[in-house]
Order: C-alpha cells, then sequence, then structure tokens
C-alpha cells in the first residue's frame, strides 16, 4: 500500500508559540509541536497551555505533537490535550519502549509516531511496531548512542546507529507501516553534511528526516528529490506502462513490478502523480 511520504518534520517548541505559525509556513511536510526535550521543564505547563490556546485559535492548522515521555508527569495531560485538538494529526512518543506506551497513547484516537530512544526500546521494536495505532517509527540518535555508550559522531558510532535504521526499516516494512524517518541531524550550520546525511537516509529506505531548524527543510527536499536522468526514466517507465503489458521493456531493461513500483516511487518523490 501506498502511504504519504514525509520527506521533513520540522520541530517547534511549544514554548515558543510565536514560531508555530512561521514553522507551517516553511514548507515542510509536517510541523510537531514540542512538549518535550525543546522545553525546560519549568515552562513546560505554560508550554502545553500555548499549545492549547493556537489550536483553539486556530481549528484550521494541522500538525503533530511530540509529548512528555511515559515517565513525566505531564504525560497524560499532553495525551488529554492531543485528543481535545481535531488539528493534532499525529503523535511523536519519545523514549517508547513497550507496546503498552504505545496503546496509552493510541487511545486518544490520534496516529502513533514511537521514537526509539534507547536500548530497551530497541529491544522491544518489534512489539512497538506491530502496536495498533503505530503510523511511523523514528528514532533519537543522540539519546540511544549515549544509551548504548557510543562515541557520538564517530564513525564506530555510525555503524552501530545503521544496525538501529536497519530495524527501524526492517519493522516498518513486515507490518507495513509508512517508511521511517531518520533523527535530527544537529549541525544545524553543516549545510552539507545534512545533504550527505539525507541522500544515505534515502538510499537506505527512510522517507526523509526530524529537522530541528527552518533552513534545513528545503536542503533536505533537494538532497531526497531524484535526479533529472531518474525522472526522466521513471516517466518513460510510466509512459510504456500505459500500454497495460505486464512486462515490458524500456531503454533495454526488462521493466516488472518492482521496476515499475521504483519508477512511482521517484515520482512521488519529486511531487508528481504516477498514474
Amino acid at each position: 500500500m501506498n502511504k504519504p511520504i514525509i520527506r521533513s518534520a520540522l520541530f517547534v517548541p511549544a514554548s515558543r508559540p510565536e514560531r508555530i505559525p512561521k514553522a507551517l509556513a516553511v514548507g515542510a511536510d509536517a510541523v510537531i509541536v514540542d512538549l518535550e526535550d525543546a522545553v525546560q521543564e519549568s515552562l513546560k505547563l505554560e508550554a502545553r497551555a500555548n499549545l492549547d490556546a493556537f489550536l483553539t485559535a486556530n481549528p484550521q492548522a494541522r500538525l503533530l505533537v511530540r509529548i512528555n515521555a511515559p515517565e513525566h508527569a505531564g504525560h497524560g495531560a499532553d495525551i488529554e490535550l492531543c485528543a481535545r485538538h481535531a488539528g493534532v494529526v499525529g503523535v511523536l512518543l519519545p523514549k517508547v519502549e513497550s507496546a503498552a506506551q504505545v496503546a496509552r497513547v493510541a487511545a486518544c484516537g490520534k496516529p502513533v509516531w514511537p521514537i526509539i530512544e534507547s536500548a530497551a526500546g530497541l529491544l522491544a521494536l518489534a512489539e512497538i511496531a506491530r502496536a495498533d495505532g503505530v503510523e511511523r517509527l523514528s528514532f533519537g540518535a543522540l539519546d540511544l548512542g549515549l544509551d548504548l555508550g557510543l562515541s557520538s559522531g564517530s564513525a564506530a558510532a555510525e555503524r552501530i546507529l545503521d544496525q538501529a535504521r536497519y530495524a527501524l526499516l526492517l519493522h516498518s516494512r513486515t507490518v507495513g507501516l509508512a517508511a521511517p524517518l531518520d533523527s535530527v541531524f544537529p549541525a544545524i550550520e553543516d549545510r552539507d553534511g545534512l545533504a550527505r546525511t539525507t541522500r544515505d537516509a534515502r538510499d537506505m529506505g527512510f522517507d526523509g528526516l526530524l529537522c530541528i531548524h527552518p533552513s534545513q527543510v528545503e536542503i533536505v527536499h533537494c538532497a531526497l528529490c531524484p535526479a533529472d536522468e531518474e525522472l526522466a526514466w521513471a516517466r518513460r517507465v510510466m509512459a510504456a506502462a500505459s500500454s497495460g503489458a505486464g512486462v515490458f521493456v524500456v531503454d533495454g531493461q526488462m521493466v516488472d513490478a518492482p521496476v515499475l513500483g521504483r519508477a512511482r516511487r521517484l515520482l512521488q518523490r519529486a511531487g508528481e502523480s504516477p498514474a
């Protein structure tokens, strides 16, 4: 089943409500209002009230919310807030380690995006991915790396994190979830590094990235967009497919269902609607 491609999901802190309209206008595929890590503890209540007021005043807005972790005192109130507002179209559950934690959030009637951030969460990934209400998976490379004792930013750490990426991709595919999103890229000024990371995520089968700054959105979108020659090939494939033949040849290459699927996905990444 084809699922919507989310190339960029941009975080904005609920403690800065004036930034929410700006984030919605940037062009990210999804905007995530953050009640968790981007909000200092002393501002948690105020941040929740800010989000409540924004959603009440802007019922047409559509956004996701990263709630506080299951063990946090504000977790239940965050879920209740999400349940009350039609503008909340999904809930990011950080530091998830069990399907039961997912179930509590899913009871609010919103799609859930679990974020794997610990060894325990990674070990329970199979049951988390299969929990009712889960739409797509992601992970927090910094928190997971800290929990695993990795040296952040090292090549060795990335080899371990790539195994976590593989696990997310594998479990997403086997239960029919949307493709996962890669972790945030923390070096905001490193545009080349972000582009390389994004291309790697694309080639691994991820839909896109979680973003922490508006300037990252365009870079991510550009890095994910297929090359002109790839798009031209995909258009030729789809044009030839209109003949109705089950198997045919384009540019000397046999085209069957898997190749046709790749052509469709390339066009979807470029924002085109394949026939």
